[in-house]
């Protein structure tokens, strides 16, 4: 039934305002703004098609999982871009963090690395090189 719709994911955030410098100005996101008042949402449109709809949230909490991973093909100097751009990295306990607050894998059951970060509103968002 759903097999051939372009279906897209969502999440919330406590301010649209600073969620759009975020997502269009810190990681350079393609982000479009839509609707009025209390209807504004924004689109950041993704690599291959893909959307993701942010919409404000009075009631807002944050996630406590990662909603966005953004692959990349050198974790390290994404992880230095981020930070160039003001973007502070997450450490979560029970993860064996490097001095760059990577985790490396590299093991087969999982990425070969990862890094947590979050939005303005606390979402958890990472940057993944699988090989």
């Amino acid at each position: 039934m759903f097999g051939q719709a372009q279906a897209f994911s969502g999440f919330s955030v406590d301010d649209l305002d600073a969620a759009r410098r975020f997502y269009g100005e810190k990681l350079g996101l393609r982000v479009e703004e839509a609707g009025q008042g209390d209807m504004r949402l924004l689109t950041l449109r993704l690599g291959g098609g893909a959307n993701v709809l942010v919409y404000p949230k009075e009631t807002h909490t944050p996630a406590s999982f990662t909603i966005l991973n953004f692959p990349v093909d050198d974790i390290d100097a994404a992880v230095a871009e981020l930070e160039r751009r003001g973007v502070t990295l997450e450490r979560y306990t029970g993860f064996d963090h490097d001095e760059k607050g990577v985790v490396r894998g590299g093991d087969g059951d999982g990425p070969a690395a990862i890094a947590w970060f979050t939005d303005p509103a606390g979402n958890v968002l990472s940057v993944i090189q699988e090989s």
